[in-house]
């Protein structure tokens, strides 16, 4: 993905690391759309940020996915980036199925067929331009579970898997699978976590994926230092250790 000279869509997009990325790609001389939930919302960021573009999604409904795509491919012809930031994370007790059974069903309707559905939405079209890019947004908590998020762990290794497949299918295609690998970061994900030594600041994450996609245009995956514990725990052969280092921090998921 080059860094500029792009038309990209962000739902999911209306605070923490997607609005901090929508912002710092529109620095970098793209044309961004902002997408969320909420209208207010998106018009308090667009009047805030002269120039964002902003469309309403529900990324947990399928109508409004469909609707929201629509609306972007006629305002917008050129896109060829999608990023699927939106995704939720709650804690759980697996001893009581009234603590996670909503809450599993909630965390896959969202961050696994919410990107499937939008990848759905727009894969025809970003086949069409010259050069393309869907962003998958998985976690460190793909590759090393957190022992209070089962669910969401196990949404973002299906995301991490799902983009190592749609790579090998569109590979003779002109769309690119790029996955984004966050570490815990300062933002509202979880109740607390924004103001968590724990979590990585948000404004030198974006930056440091700003810098990556700078620097490796061609990268599969987009990997901040902070996150390669996590990611090559069972590679580096400390996977164990990684796991026990990782619930030892901050039981409760900051």
């Amino acid at each position: 993905m080059q860094i500029s000279g792009n038309t990209i869509f962000i739902p999911g997009s209306t605070s923490g690391i997607g609005l901090a990325l929508a912002l710092a790609l529109q620095a970098k001389g793209n044309t961004v759309i902002v997408g969320g939930r909420r209208a207010d919302q998106l018009e308090a960021i667009t009047a805030e940020h002269p120039g964002l573009g902003a469309v309403r999604i529900d990324i947990s409904d399928p109508a409004s996915i469909g609707q929201a795509a629509d609306q972007v491919l006629a305002d917008y012809p050129d896109l060829n980036v999608v990023i699927a930031m939106a995704g939720i994370m709650m804690i759980e007790d697996w001893h009581h199925p009234a603590s996670f059974l909503e809450s599993a069903e909630a965390i896959v309707t969202t961050n696994v067929l919410g990107p499937i559905r939008l990848i759905a939405a727009f894969v025809e079209h970003l086949q069409s331009q010259p050069d393309s890019t869907i962003v998958t947004v998985s976690s460190g908590l793909a590759f090393a579970p957190l022992r209070v998020t089962p669910s969401y762990n196990a949404s973002k290794a299906a995301i991490h898997m799902l983009s190592e497949s749609v790579r090998l299918q569109l590979s003779d295609a002109s769309v690119k699978i790029v996955e984004l690998v966050p570490p815990a970061v300062r933002t509202g994900l979880l109740p607390g976590q924004e103001s968590s030594e724990f979590a990585m600041p948000l404004q030198e994450f974006v930056d440091e994926v700003v810098g990556l996609l700078e620097s490796q245009p061609d990268a599969h995956q987009l990997l901040v230092e902070r996150v390669k514990f996590l990611r090559y725990g069972e590679a580096r052969g400390d996977y164990d250790q990684v796991v026990a280092t990782l619930n030892a921090a901050d039981p409760h998921g900051n």
